[in-house]
Order: structure tokens, then sequence, then C-alpha cells
């Protein structure tokens, strides 16, 4: 296994390319199963669990090729073959290939999936919807035995918002017959841009992006070419960094809508930002305002975001207080902060945040964004100090070239292997 290694101190500088967004590709490439022809996805990010997924679907007997960026996925001789074990328990968004394998073959058995565990996220809305739909869910063994002879649509209401259990709705009832009618659904960007692929697929979706969303499901879906959507959470990362370092960067291939709600927290820090059509540059200042953050859904402050923002915030002058409601405990980057002498208190969905001076130590990441956050917190320790990052398996299932790309930008860090 390694480790991360950052010398902290130095400013970033510089422009930093945004790959394509992971919270998409771990549905689009699911999506895929629902055509009966190939479908190339373009802007595909270089991450562990992109790679993963393209493994699990070369299980189900589909052809996958990825050259760079691109990614051609031809399904027509899939199977719904049983998963109850393997690469689905590595991954937490395993739980679309539920919808997709369902909404094309019928049925689907898959074993309950991993990722991060920074907090159980049940699937019980994802299943609720595949009952309404007409489907028969049973666990077995620990695995999801999903089954039914014919989906039909449904008016779905769900009790929260949860972007999964929109985005396998979606996925199960394209290929329903009838009309299907999701409520109370997620807006994300990430949920339009899975229904702009089905509907260039020959799916009838309208209304992503707002709460109510229309589906009337078709017989079958065909391949198509589609182009994968910035990722809003790594360009969040980069532009607090650059607060962080007092540094001067340029974030590219970003839709500055998206990043509204960062944008408006970050100013009133302090912080200059200058938003061009598809760029966005952050310029970190001597001083900040502490500030109250809220993580919501989306538009608001996006939770992946709210353990990097902890980092940054122990810059401020005062007290600032984040509250995280969507995720009551995701804290565990806190202790690991308080080893770099951050000055950090949980009280229960909130921590409360007072002005500290960094310094190195070893620390572990114990999941995706608490790795960003430790990364941040070491590269605005002064003077050079080395900090030790464990548990960079979590960074690289969500940031493409993150070492190359803090290297371009003036970082001093690099990997290396534990001992």
């Amino acid at each position: 296994m390694e480790k991360l290694m950052i010398a902290g101190g130095r400013p970033l500088r510089g422009t930093v390319q945004i790959s394509g967004a992971k919270n998409s590709a771990v549905a689009l490439i699911p999506a895929a199963i629902l055509a009966e022809t190939p479908v190339t996805l373009d802007n595909l990010p270089h991450l562990s669990d992109v790679n993963t997924y393209a493994e699990i679907l070369s299980e189900l007997g589909g052809e996958v090729t990825w050259n760079d960026d691109v990614m051609v996925i031809d399904p027509s001789r899939m199977k719904s073959i049983p998963m109850p074990n393997g690469k689905v328990k590595k991954l937490r968004a395993s739980y679309y290939l539920m919808g997709a394998l369902l909404g094309r073959f019928g049925e689907a058995v898959i074993g309950l999936p991993g990722g991060c565990n920074f907090e159980p996220r049940p699937i019980d809305l994802h299943i609720k919807g595949f009952e309404a739909l007409g489907a028969e869910v049973t666990n077995e063994n620990g695995a999801l035995h999903i089954r039914a002879k014919q989906l039909r649509g449904a008016k779905i209401y769900l009790d929260m918002v949860s972007v999964g259990a929109t985005i396998n709705i979606m996925l199960a009832a394209a290929r329903a017959k009838g009309s299907t009618i999701i409520e109370n659904a997620a807006k994300e960007p990430e949920i339009i841009d899975v229904a702009t692929l089905l509907n260039s697929m020959g799916a009838k979706i309208k209304g992503a992006g707002t709460e109510t969303i229309r589906i009337e499901g078709v017989d079958a879906m065909h391949g198509c070419r589609h182009s994968i959507i910035p990722d809003r959470i790594q360009a969040g990362t980069y532009m607090i960094a650059a607060a962080a370092t007092r540094g001067d960067v340029t974030i590219d291939n970003v839709i500055p809508k998206h990043m509204e709600a960062m944008t408006a927290k970050l100013q009133e820090m302090g912080v200059h930002i200058y938003e061009m059509d598809e760029s966005i540059r952050v310029v970190g200042q001597p001083e900040y305002h502490s500030v109250d953050v809220k993580a919501l859904v989306y538009p608001g402050f996006a939770t992946d975001l709210q353990s990097p923002m902890t980092s940054l915030l122990c810059q401020a002058s005062g007290v600032s207080i984040l509250t995280d409601y969507v995720y009551s405990n995701r804290f565990k980057h806190v202790p690991e902060l308080v080893r770099m002498n951050a000055k950090i208190k949980v009280e229960g969905r909130s921590a409360v945040i007072e002005r500290s001076i960094l310094s190195a130590a070893k620390v572990r990441a114990t999941d995706l964004r608490a790795g960003a956050a430790l990364a941040i917190a070491a590269l605005s320790v002064p003077n050079g100090e080395v900090t030790e990052i464990t548990g960079v398996e979590y960074i690289d299932r969500g940031y493409d070239n993150f070492v190359f790309n803090l290297s371009m930008l003036g970082a001093e860090v690099w990997r290396t292997e534990e001992e």
C-alpha cells in the first residue's frame, strides 16, 4: 500500500483541468446495459471506481474498451449473471446495476454495495421504487434478488431526496410499460447527465433537474455517444486548496453554475473569485472571515465538499460552524485533523471550528473526501513540514491525477510505499 507525502507551505499557482464527474460516471457506465448496441462515453475520469465498473460489465458479458478518456461499451451479449460477491463489494455505486439489469433483463442478483464507510446509506428507497414498478425484492444470504415478469410504470414519492434512488428508478423505469412519475426527486447535475444519456439512447424522460421526473417507458434502447459533465466536487476541492494555500489557481473545464454554493461561501470568507464561461479563477488572501456552512442537497453546499471545507475553515478568524444536513456522521476526518493541531469539536451534526495553526503529522484517510480534507490541511501546514497520509486508495476513488495536478500547481507532493 502507498502513502501520500506532502510538504506544506507552498502556494498553489497555475491552471488545473477538471476531468469528468465521478458521480456521473459510476451511473452512466451501468446505464449502458439498457442499450442493445454500443455506447461511447467521452471525458471519462481515470479512477479506481471506473476501472472496477468496467471489470464488472466485462464479467456480465459486455465488451469494454477504454482508451485515454473514452470508453466504448458493447452490451449486446450481456446477461444478468448473479453477482452476490466480488467486485460489487468494493463499490458503493454498484447498486446502479440493480436498476439497469432489472430494466433490461427483468432480474438482478447483486450483493449489498461497499465503498466509503463514513455512514450507513440504506437502499430502502431503491427497493421501494423497484417494488412500486412491480418487482419482487428479497434478501437472500446477503444479496438482493430482484425479479419482475413485467415492470409497469407507477407514481413514486421519495420520502427523502436521494440521488442514488432517483437514478436507479430512472434506469428501471426507462424500459417499463407505461408512465412513471418520480416525486421529490434529486436535482443534482448528475441526474440531468444520466437523463441526457438515457434520452440519447431512446428513453423518454422529462423533468430531470426538477423535483418531478416523468418517464414514458420504451420497448428497446440503442447506443449513442455522450460526453460526461465536469466533476463539480473535484473542482470545488481545488478551489478550496487554492484558498487554503493563499494561491492563485484557474480551474478549467467547469460549469460555474454548478459551483454557485461553493463560490458564495468562499467569497463570504474573503477569497477573490473570477468566473469565466468554462473556468473559475481563485485568488487566496492573507486573512479569512469565519462563516457558517450548511451542507444540503443540491443546489445547496455539497456534502462531498464538507470535509475539504473543514480544513480551510481552520484558517478563518473566529469560530465557524459547519453542519451537515445530508449525513449526520460524516466527520471521521476530524480526529485526524486534530492530530494536526486543528481546534475542532463535533457536536451532533455540526463541527465547531476555531482558527488553528496546523502542524505536520501522520494521519489516515478513512474515506474519499476525508482524504481530500487531509491533503488540503497538509498543503497549508507552514515551513515545509511533511505530512504522511495513508489510506491513499480512497483518494484514488475520486480524484483523477491528483498528485500530478498538485505537482503542476507547485505543491511538493509524492507517493511512496508504506513500511
